[in-house]
């Protein structure tokens, strides 16, 4: 799955456009290489997403194309 759209089915980022720019703007990491949008999310892939002064990282640990809202923070753990 691409980046943009597992960043906004997971809930991470509310809007794909939102990710998409986070990406460009060389906010966005993963295992810490800077990832482009269109970059393959897979099991076991940390993310880093940083936001403003504060940093997020995440532990994937699902990938699904559609996931119900309360089932959101499943998909990742916190490191």
């Amino acid at each position: 799955m691409r980046l943009d759209k597992y960043l906004k089915v997971s809930r991470l980022i509310k809007r794909r456009t939102v990710a998409n720019e986070a990406c460009d703007g060389g906010r966005v990491m993963i295992n810490d290489k800077p990832a482009k949008a269109s970059t393959n999310v897979k099991v076991g892939d940390v993310i880093t997403i940083a936001f403003g002064n504060k940093e997020v990282k995440v532990e994937v640990l699902d990938v699904a194309e559609t996931v119900r809202k309360e089932n959101a923070a499943e998909m990742f753990k916190y490191v």
